[in-house]
């Protein structure tokens, strides 16, 4: 006959029913299976607090952790998650230290854990990412040395009106100067807009936008009503390669983080819509940390710009210059010939001034904007005639050191 086969489990039934069924004393009992009495007393106790399921052997791993994270503070990490859902651990940890410091929090990781055992995180998709294209990004390193501005994406409010949000921000410390919700995009109310925030923070040294309106224009040297004004107020107009948003990236990830907070679902209509781009620029400038400024938020960093806003006064150029007045129509008279400049820079002065032999170099303020074949009676692109080899850029370097009418400034601008 074969061998019984039993388990630690089965010896450990048997013995409480052996020693419910009361023939032998305990201590014989626990001599007879091999046992010292404290090991029969402990399972005696088990047995009477979980009966039969007391007798298995339990996990050998720790009730609790020494590391744990206590639960009021996984507690709170939950409630400000709850709060700022897009922001992640590192944010979430600087937030928590500034409310909280005389709580000892635990690491970025560990919040992360917390977060994802609270089913509070959502996995990332994978993708390529195209290389950063950092050089246009080379002067940001003060406060107003550039702005970005751009529309994000228009949607329609709940009743049914058209909403472009307008955003103006400092480059270098990410600070957002104005957020607001605009029913057009025409060259009017934005001029206005930023007129307001000239007025408040002072004037920048470059704007950098996309080649959309009402920032650019299909004209000699792509200017429009708007950037001609920012040229004579001493703001240098700065343009993205068309289709390449990476070279505005800063900008471009404020609106990632706009759009995830604010415009879905939209609000009942455009006054309701711009309280929360309001409550948005508050959060953003003074709440939300950035990682590319050591963990402090936009409004640590950024301060206004020590050149006022003043009406600009007419363009003065140098001695040598011929001075030419564009009529209404965008055209000059020159040499008694007409010449097409284009509508924005109607009723401006242009300066003239003789490059090489036969080619003059038109200039509005201190930007060249294209040139004028003396012979042809044409005027050429100032990028495409050097692309051309036409004329060697270093012939189209400005003759001004800074911008007519306004302070000293870097020489790169």
């Amino acid at each position: 006959m074969p061998w019984k086969e039993t388990s630690v489990v089965e010896e450990r039934i048997r013995f409480i029913m052996e020693l419910e069924r009361g023939d032998i004393s305990k201590a014989a009992l626990c001599r007879r299976f091999g046992i010292s009495r404290p090991t029969g007393d402990k399972w005696i106790r088990r047995y009477e607090i979980a009966r039969l399921q007391g007798l298995s052997d339990e996990p050998r791993t720790p009730r609790r952790h020494p590391n744990e994270t206590p639960e009021e503070l996984a507690e709170l990490i939950v409630v400000l998650r709850r709060r700022y859902p897009n922001w992640g651990p590192k944010k979430l940890h600087v937030l928590l230290e500034r409310r909280y410091p005389q709580m000892a929090w635990p690491a970025c990781s560990t919040i992360g854990e917390v977060l994802r055992r609270a089913g509070l995180t959502v996995g990332r998709k994978h993708r390529r990412h195209t290389p950063p294209h950092t050089q246009p990004f080379a002067a940001c390193d003060r406060p107003n040395a550039v702005w970005c501005a751009d529309f994000k994406g228009w949607f329609r409010t709940g009743d049914g009106a058209r909403c472009d949000p307008l955003t103006i921000s400092d480059a270098h410390s990410r600070y957002l100067l104005r957020l607001q919700g605009m029913r057009d995009t025409k060259e009017g109310p934005v001029r206005c807009l930023f007129e307001a925030t000239f007025r408040e923070y002072g004037l920048p040294w470059a704007i950098r936008t996309d080649n959309g309106t009402p920032f650019a224009s299909h004209g000699i040297g792509g200017l429009s009503r708007l950037s001609v004004w920012w040229l004579k107020l001493g703001i240098e107009p700065e343009r993205i390669e068309p289709g390449k948003p990476q070279q505005n990236g800063r900008h471009e990830r404020m609106h990632l983080t706009l759009k995830q907070e604010t415009t879905s679902p939209a609000a009942r209509d455009l006054r309701r819509q711009q309280l929360v781009f309001d409550a948005f620029r508050i959060r953003f400038n003074q709440e939300r940390p950035h990682e590319a400024l050591d963990q402090n938020c936009p409004a640590a960093v950024y301060v206004s710009s020590a050149r006022e806003y003043h009406e600009p006064a007419d363009v003065e150029y140098p001695s040598g210059f011929e001075v030419r007045s564009v009529k209404s129509n965008g055209v000059f008279h020159w040499r008694g010939q007409a010449v097409f400049l284009g509508e924005a820079l109607s009723r401006e002065h242009v300066g003239l001034a003789e490059v090489t032999d036969g080619l003059w170099a038109v200039y509005f303020c201190r930007r060249a904007l294209g040139i004028v074949d003396e012979r042809r009676r044409k005027v050429y692109d100032a990028g495409e005639a050097v692309r051309k080899g036409q004329i060697s850029e270093l012939a189209l370097r400005s003759p001004f050191r800074y911008a007519p009418g306004a302070p000293e400034g870097p020489d790169n601008m």
